[in-house]
């Protein structure tokens, strides 16, 4: 599929798999992003190499470019179907992002800093008046994530852009952080940012850390930009 500016919504889907998401075109910039947070359903297929045969898997096929397994369950018991990935380093979400580029024929990416704050805003100048009806945080989640999309979307149609998962970016200078704030949060909005500290990674055991998953971080999770 070729893009062009004048398509305002594509959806995307593996080759192989029954699994597709879909990505909106940010008005005025030459960019889509997706709609929701990335599943598990999606990420699935590449952490745990679903795309791969049991011959690929044995060979080694892709094992430098795939997470080892992580410490603990991977969704900390929230759920999987339906809800965002989440625990994940930015080093892995990256390389989600080749290996959905190389999947799709597109070029997929993590939104940079700017990007991110032009597409959750859509347009707004001012927080959400309510933010119970747009996101989940501290005061509503329950202590937990929540399937995407049972919140309402942003004026463009993007879910979840505060709270539920904080999503990973770039900043000006090259250097990854995460926006809109998480289910833990008391406070998400535009303006929340937060860069990776070692408690986001103290239960594992491994020496050095996982370059893959963060132990103690179960509110970081991304949305992919794809451009032209």
């Amino acid at each position: 599929m070729i893009l062009t500016p004048q398509q305002a919504v594509y959806v995307e889907k593996i080759p192989g798999s029954l699994i597709e998401f879909t990505m909106i075109r940010v008005p005025g910039k030459d960019i889509w992003i997706g709609e929701t947070e990335v599943t598990w359903n999606l990420f699935d297929i590449w952490a745990f190499r679903l795309d791969l045969s049991d011959h690929e898997v044995a060979e080694g096929v892709d094992a430098e470019s795939r997470p080892s397994r992580p410490y603990g369950a991977a969704d900390w018991g929230f759920g999987r179907s339906g809800y965002p990935a989440i625990g994940m380093t930015h080093h892995a979400a990256e390389e989600f992002c080749k290996w959905l580029s190389k999947k799709t024929g597109k070029k997929y990416r993590l939104p940079t800093e700017d990007e991110w704050e032009f597409a959750a805003r859509a347009g707004a100048s001012s927080e959400p008046e309510d933010l119970d009806l747009v996101a989940w945080f501290w005061q509503n989640s329950d202590d937990k994530t929540h399937p995407v999309k049972m919140k309402k979307p942003n004026a463009w149609g993007l879910y979840d852009v505060l709270g539920n998962v904080a999503e990973w970016a770039i900043d000006d200078d090259g250097k990854a952080l995460v926006c809109g704030g998480s289910w833990k949060d008391k406070i998400v909005g535009f303006g929340s940012r937060a860069r990776q500290e070692p408690k986001w990674n103290e239960r594992d055991p491994q020496n050095p850390k996982s370059k893959w998953w963060l132990s103690d971080a179960p509110f970081v999770g991304f949305r992919v930009v794809c451009e032209r």
